[in-house]
């Protein structure tokens, strides 16, 4: 594949993580990074891109100024060091574009912003209208007020969503490594071990025996895993995305042959689809027997009550739940068509035979397959 397709983007959301704007004991934001990821964003506006950032750091940046040398586990000294980083954070990306002549905003976002249909307009028409205004919206997960049930748990899952949303042509991931690697990045400094860059993912199956485990930064919450993932979700929606640091940033862009590039898939999922299946929320489980996990996988059926031998959590019709193998293996994600508590009843009986008990309004699908997607 060519990278021409990432020369020629017009749209692009990029990403840059806190271990990529702090300073190398990861207590205080390094103004010299920012500036210069501001300068490559600013290059990229001055030849006709759109730009949309989202950036980490805030909780990172919070840290100095509260005296605290690594980041806290404790959640509420995370959401003061958010909330006092925050603000010092885009203080500095607003200066720093001032260098260039461009205005940037603070968009701070909450898991309702994206699962709740609404919401997730909403964001849509502000994202929409401050590009046309010509500002440089700066994107981060609102980490002074979530709470460990609720929040995104990374900035990379935003960032592919956020690039759904926006309808990105491009998402350009910036870590503290170059590339996606074969095997930890850790060890290339060692002879007995040199791991070897993945230039292109065409399909996730290609890199499904690489190990992605390993501790994030000191300053993060993310890791390479929540990188791959957000590329999964990106090329999902038809958004080609590169992953490298921020030396080698500008050449990616370029169209070189630098970090790794993630290719977009041919044929994307629907908006709703892609809803379903990266940022709505699942409110239960739908566990199926092998008839059902075999005909919903292999011929796209729909989920009737005869293939379910078990219902887990509570649950109104028109609520996303997740469908689940005997071996407890997620297989789908859909919009089901019944309570939790009228499920039970139906459990292993065909439609007919609950028409016939309870009425023609149970003469229909559990989840319909229009409204369910394969994961």
């Amino acid at each position: 594949m060519s990278r021409e397709v990432v020369k020629n983007a017009e749209r692009i959301v990029v990403k840059i993580g806190s271990s990529s704007l702090t300073s190398k004991d990861g207590g205080t934001l390094d103004r010299e990074a920012l500036d210069s990821f501001v300068d490559l964003i600013a290059t990229l506006i001055k030849k006709g891109k759109e730009v949309v950032v989202v950036s980490s750091g805030a909780i990172a940046t919070g840290l100095a100024p509260l005296g605290l040398k690594t980041r806290p586990k404790d959640l509420a000294l995370q959401q003061a060091a958010a909330s006092v980083g925050q603000g010092l954070l885009i203080r500095n990306y607003s200066d720093s574009f001032t260098r260039h002549g461009f205005l940037s905003s603070q968009v701070l976002l909450t898991v309702d912003d994206v699962v709740r249909r609404s919401h997730y307009k909403n964001v849509q028409s502000t994202l929409g209208k401050l590009l046309e205004l010509g500002v440089i919206p700066i994107i981060n997960e609102n980490d002074s007020v979530g709470v460990a049930e609720i929040k995104f748990g990374d900035n990379d899952r935003i960032s592919a969503l956020v690039s759904h949303i926006v309808k990105a042509d491009l998402l350009l991931l910036i870590s503290d490594v170059d590339a996606l690697y074969d095997a930890a990045p850790t060890h290339l400094s060692s002879p007995s071990s040199k791991p070897r860059a993945i230039q292109k993912v065409s399909s996730f199956d290609e890199i499904s025996s690489i190990s992605l485990t390993g501790a994030s930064s000191k300053v993060g919450s993310g890791g390479m895993i929540t990188k791959v993932e957000a590329a999964k979700i990106a090329t999902s929606s038809g958004v080609t995305t590169i992953l490298t640091n921020l030396d080698n940033s500008s050449r990616a862009l370029a169209g070189e042959e630098v970090g790794t590039i993630f290719v977009a898939r041919a044929t994307k999922l629907s908006s709703r689809l892609f809803w379903l299946a990266h940022a709505s929320s699942s409110r239960g489980r739908l566990h199926l027997d092998e008839g059902a996990a075999t005909a919903i996988r292999e011929r796209g059926s729909s989920l009737l009550a005869a293939g379910v031998t078990k219902v887990e959590g509570e649950f109104s019709s028109g609520d996303t739940v997740d469908l689940v193998t005997p071996g407890d293996v997620l297989i789908a994600r859909g919009i089901v068509g019944f309570d939790s508590e009228d499920i039970p009843m139906m459990l292993g009986r065909s439609t007919k035979e609950l028409a016939q008990e309870f009425g023609l309004e149970y003469e229909r699908e559990l989840v319909h397959r229009d409204e369910m997607v394969l994961l």
